[in-house]
């Protein structure tokens, strides 16, 4: 059973995962933390005065913070963004585990048509990011992660889930992640590569470098052109 932050290193770097679990390393740094956390304080920010905007690990102006808070206000789906069905709720599917952050309810207000007890809509769960969106979509390990969130949530439901949420709530925007077959094609390939690690894979050796924890100790250097030519 592959951890759902296991899943999303190996989309990341393979490598990256291999040092990660050798040095038994799964914590999550505390500003990282801090930045998970608002995702759970929505109402509360909303109204927020600048002095204490500031305070908080946000990274847009207070004032550009609180328009991005109110364009979520417009969502269908606000009031289970701010009160869901789970928090953090540990969740094993049939290849990953892990904490979800939220799992929303489905639609309550239509007719339980599967006869399962559960609402007509399938449940919503959403993965918080302490980090900065792209300028479209998500990146691709949140994408790899969603998708493993959503199937440990349908495996656990026995209902298709084909959809997932990715909050990015130090910057009040939040991107769905449909279930496509691209992308649970990615997954695939994460899911694989993260039970294929018994040594250290290839170094990349690219501009995910410069931002890991573990470029130190990887090794990597500036290769020569003829090593680059292979």
């Amino acid at each position: 059973m592959i951890p759902f932050s296991d899943v999303a290193r190996a989309a990341y770097c393979p490598r990256q995962l291999y040092y990660a679990r050798r040095d038994d390393d799964r914590s999550v740094p505390d500003d990282a933390r801090a930045r998970i956390d608002l995702a759970f304080r929505y109402s509360a920010l909303a109204g927020a005065p600048d002095r204490t905007l500031r305070r908080l690990p946000i990274r847009r102006s207070p004032a550009a913070y609180r328009r991005n808070l109110a364009r979520l206000r417009e969502r269908d789906d606000y009031d289970r963004l701010v009160d869901p069905e789970r928090e953090r709720a540990f969740v094993s599917g049939k290849d990953c585990r892990g904490t979800v952050h939220k799992v929303l309810a489905g639609d309550r207000d239509g007719s339980d048509s599967a006869g399962d007890g559960y609402p007509a809509d399938p449940p919503v769960p959403t993965v918080v990011s302490p980090g900065e969106p792209p300028e479209n979509g998500v990146w691709e390990p949140q994408s790899v992660r969603a998708v493993a969130v959503a199937k440990a949530v349908a495996w656990e439901r026995e209902r298709e889930v084909p959809r997932a949420l990715v909050e990015y709530p130090s910057v009040g925007v939040i991107r769905e992640v449909r279930l496509t077959t691209r992308r649970k094609a990615a997954y695939r390939r994460s899911l694989r590569a993260a039970r294929a690690i018994d040594g250290p894979p290839s170094r990349v050796d690219d501009d995910r470098c410069a931002a890991c924890d573990y470029r130190e100790r990887c090794g990597l250097g500036r290769r020569s052109f003829r090593s680059l030519l292979g």
